[in-house]
């Protein structure tokens, strides 16, 4: 089964929701379209025949994120669990949605496997699931043309869902120590007052050190401060900074896995010595990678 959510080669584009509320024709439209699947889901028992009947009604609107809006959020407004607007717009944690991202909202609950995973998250979904669980289809929209195997009425299983909502950054070293925390410092090399953005983990030179998290290489070189360095994108929303390195043992635009090896502890740029300069960031403000972490790289 071909679902058409809007076929390119007709110009045709998706319902879009402007707003989650009642003054907004279309997301009455949508919460009509999903109050039915959700029943029609209840009355099937899970049959076969009714769920391929449920997925052929799937009809998949168009919202853009606004401020102070998340997943977890956009789930209760649209009365669709999260698992559901996750897998339809590859989402593999609950971080990875910004203001201004354009996302899909299906009108059927349900998971959407990717035929073709790319992400940990998404081998994990495939992992537990074959083709004779759901019905297979193909989501159009004006970026790209996805193949899925749809399960209507289906969640995350435990595993799953601790993955999903787990921010899921490991420490990029296997072993180190504090040298510098996150916030007001005097800083050791030009004695003038600042704010650290990250932390220096301090290692012997030439430590392996890990991606946090998976991602895509976003950008890397050699800056005054922080000497060689690498900033791995993940997501939208998320990104990771590793300076001073000896060594870089990655490319540009370079996909990762979380816990691959990038780099070596080094002291390049501005240093007094061998450790890792580390930051998380999220929509560009660095955060203190203290308080995110949830153990180290293995």
């Amino acid at each position: 089964m071909t679902v058409h959510t809007a076929a390119q080669e007709n110009n045709l584009n998706l319902p879009v929701i402007q707003r989650l509320d009642n003054r907004d024709t279309a997301f009455i439209q949508y919460i009509s379209d999903v109050e039915t699947a959700r029943r029609q889901i209840y009355l099937s028992g899970a049959a076969g025949n009714a769920l391929k009947n449920i997925a052929e009604t799937l009809t998949v609107y168009s919202y853009t994120v606004k401020t102070d809006e998340n997943i977890l959020t956009l789930s209760a407004a649209c009365n669709m669990p999260y698992s559901s607007i996750a897998t339809i717009n590859r989402i593999s944690n609950q971080g990875d949605l910004a203001k201004g991202d354009t996302i899909l909202l299906p009108s059927v609950p349900g998971l959407f496997i990717p035929v073709n995973p790319n992400t940990e998250f998404e081998f994990l979904l495939n992992s537990s699931r074959n083709s004779d669980d759901g019905i297979l289809l193909t989501i159009n929209n004006d970026k790209s043309r996805t193949r899925f195997l749809f399960l209507p009425g289906a969640d995350f299983n435990p595993t799953e869902r601790i993955f999903f909502l787990n921010r899921g950054f490991i420490a990029p070293l296997k072993t180190y120590t504090v040298s510098s925390t996150f916030g007001p410092r005097i800083n050791p090399v030009t004695g003038i007052p600042g704010n650290h953005g990250g932390l220096d983990l301090a290692a012997p030179e030439g430590t392996p050190v890990y991606a946090t998290r998976e991602g895509k290489v976003s950008e890397q070189g050699q800056d005054p401060v922080l000497g060689n360095y690498i900033i791995i994108s993940h997501g939208s929303s998320w990104s990771s900074v590793y300076g001073h390195l000896s060594e870089i043992d990655t490319v540009l635009n370079q996909q990762v896995n979380s816990g691959s090896l990038i780099g070596r502890v080094g002291s390049t740029g501005q240093s007094t010595g061998p450790h890792l300069h580390f930051e998380l960031r999220q929509n560009g403000t660095s955060l203190d990678p203290s308080g995110i972490l949830r153990n180290p790289a293995k």
